[in-house]
């Protein structure tokens, strides 16, 4: 079985996770490749990761920006291995025996087509109040213990940390139409299930190595919101992603022919929510309305 390690990179230094990566596969012996595929980083961050090139297998430099999903996809016409696990570029190795731990795992469960492991963020933060809404949303709805995660499989994934089967990937890619940043990884989940692919889950985490700060992460949030908006308008996709909470609550106002009177409540206290969101103590339930309100505003 040989492994091939993928991370796609933007505007990071990408240093510390390769050599770490490098060396678990030399004192291990494993049967592992690393590949990198930069989606057109600035000069700064290629000057710096062009240091490693000679640590990797395989680096590409794209000239051109391609997006989350089609940057992944593209790693298809490079890999050799014959599972793909797929890193973010932002992520920091905490075990030591982390590819060990995926192997092990893998070949004691050979069925295994989609293998999650989690992702895990500093315990407490210490004067990084600017920080603390991606920290809290981290904390209490994304990086679950595998025991919450294997719940709901599907909507437990992320793309940060997974192994997939490269004949599963050829047959299941990311969605193209969707560059931007958010939920793209729930509708590959959701399409992986479509195709009766089962994810497992075990607790083999990465450290989110670069958390964004409150104002950051609030226009990722839009972002996302966006991205979420494009699929819904697209009657095909609906069915897929009708599990995803956000959805689900979009579904129920819609039915109730409440959309106008929650746009103008919206209207009423968006900058209210806002403000509780850029603040040193950020309620996650004004996230929740925030998502909403904007997804119904670009839906109308």
């Amino acid at each position: 079985m040989k492994l091939s390690v993928c991370i796609p990179v933007f505007n990071f230094d990408v240093r510390e996770l390769v050599f770490e990566l490098k060396r678990e596969i030399k004192e291990q012996n494993i049967n592992a490749e690393i590949i990198l595929i930069d989606d057109a980083s600035n000069h700064q961050f290629k000057t710096i990761n062009n240091e490693i090139i000679s640590e990797v297998n395989n680096f590409i430099f794209l000239e051109k920006n391609i997006g989350r999903s089609k940057i992944r996809n593209l790693f298809l016409e490079y890999v050799e291995g014959d599972y793909l696990l797929f890193l973010d570029c932002d992520g920091k190795i905490v075990n030591s025996d982390f590819l060990s731990i995926y192997i092990e795992y893998l070949k004691n469960n050979t069925k295994t087509d989609v293998l999650y492991g989690g992702r895990i963020v500093a315990k407490t933060l210490l004067n990084m109040k600017k920080y603390i809404l991606r920290w809290k949303f981290a904390t209490e709805r994304e990086n679950l213990p595998v025991f919450k995660r294997r719940e709901k499989p599907y909507l437990s994934f992320q793309t940060n940390n997974f192994i997939i089967k490269k004949e599963i990937f050829v047959k299941v890619q990311f969605d193209p139409e969707f560059e931007n940043y958010g939920y793209e990884d729930l509708l590959f989940a959701m399409d992986l299930k479509s195709e009766y692919v089962t994810i497992d889950h075990i607790d083999n985490p990465i450290f989110n190595n670069d958390l964004e700060n409150n104002e950051t992460y609030l226009k990722k949030v839009e972002e996302s919101v966006e991205s979420l908006a494009k699929m819904l308008k697209k009657h095909s996709l609906r069915p897929k992603i009708s599990e995803i909470k956000l959805v689900s609550a979009y579904n129920f106002i819609s039915k109730a022919y409440s959309n106008t009177f929650f746009l103008f409540l919206f209207s009423l206290i968006e900058n209210t929510l806002k403000k509780n969101l850029l603040s040193d103590n950020p309620n996650l339930r004004n996230l929740d309305f925030y998502k909403l309100g904007l997804l119904l505003r670009k839906m109308k």
